[in-house]
């Protein structure tokens, strides 16, 4: 009686479509904080040719995790956790952990990320020097900036994640806006005097494509979404294919464009938001990057307390941490957690300090999930 009794408020969700539960989260997430802030400086240290080869490398690992993604998904049931219950339940638990843990603190430390971009791309145009000064403890601009939004966003995703998801139909409205802006610009004027910085220090090819890669791992937070999807098996191939060849299409032309109006070099890298400077209306790109990295931190805050939710409910976490709360079962224990390792990677990290250990943790899911669906094929 028990088990049925809790059964129920484990499998009760949202009942989301493909569009609103699996594609608007993950192309928010892709065309996020490093299309913004860090893809001039990615044509500027390894130039058009090579950055174009970074994108197609990685949308291909990308696109093939979502192959496996999609041929899993519509082989057996899924339920709430995203990759951690594919990968368990193919593979095992034992298996499945190893990956579910790392998986879920490596979507607490993407909020981070994400938060940080919004801080950077903000700082410039607000001043927070007064506030600052009156704090009993030493805080960057950009810090503080990512606290209070890391609070807010929290507060959003712990109310309801129906309300989250459609603040983000708007934010992808303000992003087509931002990159109709970019496509329809020109070169910009002359830059300044201490724009100039030295290219010949440029990092290696992995180096840049580390940075680079956490731009095309935002089906992670669609697949996160896995327990709250009306039909996960038609949602999840969906969902996820078509944020990864739209992100790749945009992915592919921006550079393109981008070193057409600037062809220097040591301006791309000098500049983080080079794209607000070629864009016929600049505005919309500063309303684009802040869009979209908000966005983009709320789908990895929706997504890693539900993952933290499933291995709770597997007993790899303390079952308290997955309790849901209200009708549609919203983990807010591990909502609460993820704003805790979010807040201490904003508190001793950068962006390009956090984008390489994403790389890495994402990485290692999608090898998981490619091998879960390749024994998966070999045993049929």
């Amino acid at each position: 009686m028990n088990g049925e009794k809790t059964k129920p408020s484990e499998t009760t969700g949202y009942s989301f479509g493909a569009f609103k539960g699996v594609f608007t989260p993950s192309i928010l997430t892709i065309l996020g904080v490093i299309m913004y802030l860090r893809f001039g400086w990615v044509l500027g240290q390894v130039g058009l040719g090579r950055t174009l080869l970074i994108v197609t490398m990685a949308t291909a690992i990308t696109f093939l995790t979502g192959l496996s993604l999609s041929a899993t998904a519509t082989n057996m049931h899924v339920g709430g956790g995203g990759a951690y219950y594919i990968i368990s339940r193919s593979l095992g638990v034992e298996l499945g952990a190893a990956i579910g843990v790392p998986l879920a603190i490596a979507q607490a430390l993407a909020v981070a990320f994400y938060v940080t971009g919004f801080a950077e791309a903000l700082a410039g145009s607000v001043d927070l020097g007064p506030w600052i000064a009156q704090l009993p403890f030493a805080l960057t601009e950009v810090r503080l900036i990512s606290i209070l939004t890391l609070l807010g966003l929290s507060i959003l995703a712990t109310i309801s994640a129906d309300l989250a998801l459609k603040t983000q139909l708007l934010i992808l409205a303000a992003i087509a806006a931002s990159l109709v802006s970019f496509f329809l610009g020109a070169p910009p004027a002359a830059p300044a005097a201490d724009a100039v910085v030295d290219i010949s220090t440029r990092l290696p090819f992995w180096a840049v494509f580390a940075v680079f890669f956490p731009a095309v791992t935002g089906i992670e937070a669609g697949l996160s979404m896995s327990g709250d999807l009306k039909n996960p098996a038609k949602a999840l191939p969906r969902g996820t294919l078509g944020a990864v060849l739209t992100g790749y299409a945009v992915y592919m032309a921006v550079p393109v464009v981008l070193i057409h109006f600037v062809p220097d070099r040591g301006r791309l890298l000098a500049e983080p938001l080079i794209l607000q400077s070629v864009a016929r209306w600049g505005s919309l790109i500063l309303l684009g990057v802040w869009a979209a990295t908000l966005s983009s931190a709320l789908g990895s805050l929706l997504g890693a307390p539900r993952t933290m939710q499933a291995l709770s409910r597997d007993r790899i976490f303390p079952r308290f941490l997955g309790r849901g709360f209200g009708r549609t079962n919203d983990p807010r224990i591990a909502t609460a957690l993820t704003f805790l390792v979010a807040l201490g990677a904003i508190l001793l990290g950068d962006l390009n300090m956090i984008a390489p250990v994403l790389s890495m943790f994402f990485l290692t899911s999608y090898g998981l999930l490619n091998l879960s669906a390749g024994l998966e094929g070999l045993i049929d």
